[in-house]
C-alpha cells in the first residue's frame, strides 16, 4: 500500500484512477490543478506521483521542473501519443516513466506496481539489521549506497532519482563492461514494462548533467554508439 497524489484536472480520470489504485488497497489524495499539486508535493510528500501534462494555472512540465529542485520523489507522466515532446521534456526533467492518453487502468496499475517496487527497493536495504555487509559501490571519485539512496562524487552528493540510480549502479557495478540498451532496461525496469531506446537516452543524459554540475570534467559514462554505454574503468 502507498501513498499516492493524483495530479489532474480532468474529473473523469481522477475518479476512475483514483478508484482502481484504491481498489489495489493505495491511498490516493487528488489535485485538480498544477499550483495546487506542487503545493501539496512539497508540503506532505507521497510515495509516488502521477502528474498530467496539460493542466490549469501551472502545467505538469513546470511542476515537475519545480519539485526536481527539491526532491527526487518517483514521479509518472501522463501525456497524449501525439505529443512526442511532452515525453522527451518529462525525461529530461527528471520523470521516472510516462503512459499514453488514453490509457487503460491495467497498464497504469502495473506502471505504478513496477515503479513503488523501485523505489521499494532502497527501503528494504535500508531497513537491514546493523552489521550486516555493505552493498556499497566505490569506483574512483564514485560512491553509491543503495541502502541509503547515496550517490557521491568527489565528496560531493548527487541527487539522483531511483531510475538513475539504477542505472548507474548496473553500468558501476562492472565498469569496463558493455551496457546495451536492453541491458540496462532490465536493470532499471520490471520485465513487465517496455521503455523505447531513447527513454534510456534521456535518463543517461540527465544523470551526466547532473554530475557535471558538482564536476565539469565528468565524463565516468561512455557512450558507445549502436552499441550502448559503459562506466570508464578507473
Amino acid at each position: 500500500m502507498a501513498d499516492i497524489a493524483l495530479i489532474d484536472d480532468d474529473e473523469n480520470i481522477v475518479a476512475s484512477v483514483s478508484l482502481a489504485l484504491e481498489s489495489q488497497g493505495h491511498k490516493v489524495r487528488a489535485y485538480h490543478d498544477g499550483a495546487a499539486g506542487l503545493t501539496g508535493l512539497e508540503r506532505d510528500p507521497p510515495d509516488l506521483a502521477i502528474l498530467d501534462v496539460k493542466m490549469p494555472r501551472m502545467d505538469g512540465m513546470e511542476v515537475l521542473r519545480r519539485l526536481r529542485q527539491t526532491s527526487e520523489l518517483p514521479v509518472i507522466i501522463l501525456t497524449s501519443k501525439d505529443e512526442e515532446i511532452d515525453e522527451i521534456l518529462g525525461f529530461n526533467l527528471g520523470a521516472d516513466d510516462y503512459v499514453h492518453k488514453p490509457f487503460s487502468q491495467r497498464l497504469l496499475l502495473e506502471r505504478v506496481k513496477a515503479l513503488l517496487r523501485r523505489a521499494g527497493a532502497d527501503a528494504e536495504e535500508a531497513a537491514q539489521p546493523a552489521g550486516t555487509p555493505s552493498k556499497a559501490i566505490k569506483r574512483g571519485k564514485l560512491t553509491l549506497d543503495p541502502a541509503r539512496h547515496a550517490s557521491v562524487w568527489d565528496g560531493k552528493q548527487v541527487k539522483l532519482t531511483v531510475t538513475e540510480f539504477l542505472l548507474l549502479q548496473a553500468l558501476a557495478s562492472r565498469p569496463g563492461f558493455v551496457k546495451s540498451r536492453d541491458n540496462l532496461m532490465d536493470a532499471a525496469y520490471d520485465d513487465q514494462v517496455y521503455v523505447d531506446d531513447r527513454t534510456i537516452d534521456s535518463h543517461i543524459k540527465r544523470m551526466r548533467k547532473k554530475f557535471r554540475q558538482v564536476d565539469p570534467e565528468f565524463d565516468a559514462i561512455e557512450t558507445l554508439y549502436g552499441v550502448g554505454y559503459r562506466y570508464r574503468e578507473s
